[in-house]
């Protein structure tokens, strides 16, 4: 089968098995978060903890239990990491380093996992199963909880409460993410993923030296990383690795695994505001993005025209043999689309305007699907944004779902979509000005900006993916990629808050002949415009001057 073949047919199952699962999938979820049970084990918890499950909260209390849960998994992973010498399993590997220990701590309580070490000659299995493989349960299940409690702020009226944080928290992560890990990692292993407690194997090479090939517990950390759309590798080559991502199969399963929550939650969406129509809406737009990104990175990895790719034939440097040109870009526009970062090639490597179009990804605020509860939230913000550009257009106060968008929640929206843009643009103009910035560059010129833009969005959208080329290990990019993963990922989060409290609190509003339909193409195009707008405004001349710029010398 051609390379194409391969990709459509990949694209064909993917579509297929996302469909086939929507609708029960996103139908559960509304039931786990909506039903007044609890079940024994979480009972178990609520106990131990001193939790009333059946309280419910004010957003302001919502937010202090996010932060505060989301502070002492900080502390306590920071902690993991610099005790890691008397821990077990440590293999010799001593403490890890502060600045690298803080990073790590952040990124993975962020949801981002993005790496600046080599895991399976910095990390033990004991730091990585107790820390890391923890908050990539739990740092999804936070995004979850936050999106169904935004959610609320919809379908509730005239109250200040949005549900109980720590009840969202432990049905996220025990109804939802262990059940479908532990049965996908059984597949994984099925199919060739390894999952192993040692350390690693000697062999024996062809010129009689030895070497050792490195092992890990890889293919339960691969299930929930890309699940979560966490994306960190418990190897270095991460889904790239052969012992990680073997073969077309566990590919498209790990595409499958990052898609399937951010895009049943639409549906979950749907029901519970009672109206399907306006998560199919949201689904069209999130749908749209995702292709038409794959259209632009496939064509440009394929038609190519770089010296090197016509040389050699194809644009294969740096891309896996096994997946090849149109597996890699669909992985990779999935991976971006999401909040996932995890690379079954590298992202340096593609051509200008592939690179540009996994950085664009990012640059939308990755609603195409999103991550695990963040995707859900961004696009709702993005929602709200909309429809007040609407209501300015025709003179009328905007209404969403039946409520109105005054001052705080038009104010709220705005914060939660002007974080990102300002933690890149600012974090990358500093960068840039910093002399010793030059010698962790992997590239010049355009290339180069490219990558330092790569990594704040990167970062500040919980992304965790990198172009590769940059040296991200100096105290500055540790110090400050932390602080914009962490800053990325809670002003959101805080600002969607109250602005779903904000819309518990009103009344809802009946529709009337004025009031601007929200289900139908009218709307998703208004969205979708909204979406591209905003970026455009915003990123086209940091992308003039790096991908674009690339793309066209």
């Amino acid at each position: 089968m051609s390379d194409v073949g391969a990709g459509l047919v990949q694209v064909g199952l993917l579509l297929v098995a996302l469909a086939v699962v929507y609708k029960p999938l996103g139908d559960y979820m509304a039931r786990v978060f909506s039903s007044e049970k609890h079940w024994r084990v979480e009972k178990v918890f609520y106990k131990v903890v001193r939790v009333n499950p059946d309280s419910e909260q004010h957003w302001k209390t919502y937010a202090s239990g996010v932060l505060g849960f989301s502070f002492a998994s900080v502390i306590l992973l920071y902690l993991l990491q610099r005790l890691q010498a008397v821990l077990p399993w440590n293999f010799g590997r001593g403490p890890v380093s502060p600045s690298v220990a803080f990073n790590t701590a952040a990124s993975f309580v962020a949801n981002t996992n993005w790496q600046s070490y080599v895991p399976e000659t910095t990390m033990g299995h004991f730091v990585q199963m107790a820390g890391l493989t923890v908050q990539n349960f739990v740092s999804a299940a936070v995004g979850l909880a936050v999106a169904i409690a935004v959610t609320r702020g919809f379908i509730r009226s005239k109250t200040n409460r949005l549900g109980n944080f720590w009840v969202d928290l432990v049905r996220g992560s025990i109804r939802v993410l262990l059940p479908m890990a532990f049965v996908f990692a059984i597949v994984l292993i099925g199919l060739g993923v390894v999952q192993s407690l040692h350390s690693g194997v000697a062999v024996t090479n062809p010129d009689g030296s030895q070497s050792t090939i490195a092992l890990a517990p890889a293919a339960s950390q691969e299930t929930i990383k890309e699940l979560g759309t966490n994306g960190g590798g418990i190897l270095n080559a991460n889904s790239a690795h052969p012992f990680e991502n073997p073969n077309a199969w566990t590919n498209l399963i790990e595409m499958f695994l990052i898609l399937v929550i951010p895009v049943s939650l639409t549906r979950t969406f749907g029901k519970l505001v009672g109206n399907k129509k306006q998560g199919y809406v949201l689904l069209s737009v999130m749908g749209a993005i995702w292709g038409a990104m794959l259209a632009l990175i496939w064509s440009s990895e394929s038609l190519t025209n770089s010296p090197a790719a016509l040389a050699a034939g194809a644009n294969m440097e740096g891309k896996e043999q096994r997946f090849g040109l149109s597996l890699t870009s669909i992985f990779a526009d999935t991976t971006t689309g999401t909040s996932t970062g995890a690379i079954n090639g590298a992202h340096d490597s593609l051509s200008g305007l592939g690179g540009g179009g996994t950085l664009l990804n990012m640059l939308f605020g990755e609603i195409s699907p999103g991550g695990v509860g963040t995707g859900l939230y961004g696009i709702l913000v993005m929602a709200v944004i909309a429809m007040f550009l609407a209501g300015l257009m025709v003179g009328r106060t905007p209404e969403y779902l039946g409520k109105k968008l005054g001052k705080r929640e038009v104010t709220a929206a705005a914060i939660s979509m002007l974080a990102m843009p300002t933690l890149v643009l600012v974090g990358a103009g500093i960068s840039l000005a910093l002399p010793s910035t030059q010698s962790a560059l992997g590239n010049p010129g355009a290339h180069g900006l490219s990558e330092i833009l790569y990594g704040y969005a990167s970062t500040a959208n919980n992304n965790g993916s990198a172009f590769g080329g940059l040296t991200a290990t100096s105290d500055w990019f540790q110090s400050s990629f932390g602080v914009a993963m962490l800053l990325g990922r809670f002003i959101p989060i805080i600002a969607v808050l109250c602005l779903a409290g904000s819309l518990a609190q009103q009344k809802k509003v009946p529709e009337t002949a004025g009031t601007l339909p929200t289900t139908g193409p009218l709307f998703g195009t208004m969205l979708a415009g909204t979406i591209v707008l905003v970026a455009a405004l915003t990123f086209v001349p940091a992308l003039a001057l790096g991908p674009i710029a690339e793309a066209l010398a």
